[in-house]
């Protein structure tokens, strides 16, 4: 039986191992990932962040660094909507890749990305 500090360190060190800033929900929604250039691949999403999403994907076949473009399939009321997000791949592992979201663009289509200043 383990006593009270040794549980503390445990804990401790299960958090410090914890690398995600934000909680993550399980999920099982349909995820298309695509490369410029490459085909699209349908994969399951299975835990999901504001910055970072697991899918669940065979053969990959993308090193970590790789920037890919992914749809979210969300279903809402019978009406499916695309959500789409950049990410970068972080880690594949032989159930499938963890992906680091990319920070969204402020500007809107159409505006210049650089603002005047006054």
């Amino acid at each position: 039986m383990l006593g009270e500090g040794q549980d503390l360190v445990q804990v401790s060190e299960a958090l410090r191992m914890e690398r995600r800033l934000l909680a993550r929900s399980k999920v099982s929604t349909t995820v298309y990932l695509s490369v410029p250039g490459g085909r699209l691949q349908r994969c399951r999403a299975r835990n999901l962040s504001a910055m970072g999403v697991f899918l669940e994907i065979e053969a990959l076949g993308l090193p970590a660094g790789t920037v890919v473009n992914l749809a979210f399939a969300v279903n809402l009321d019978g009406i499916v909507r695309l959500h789409r997000r950049k990410a970068v791949v972080a880690h594949i592992s032989e159930r499938g890749a963890g992906l680091m979201m990319q920070a969204r663009s402020r500007a809107r289509p159409g505006e210049s990305s650089r603002r005047a200043t006054r």
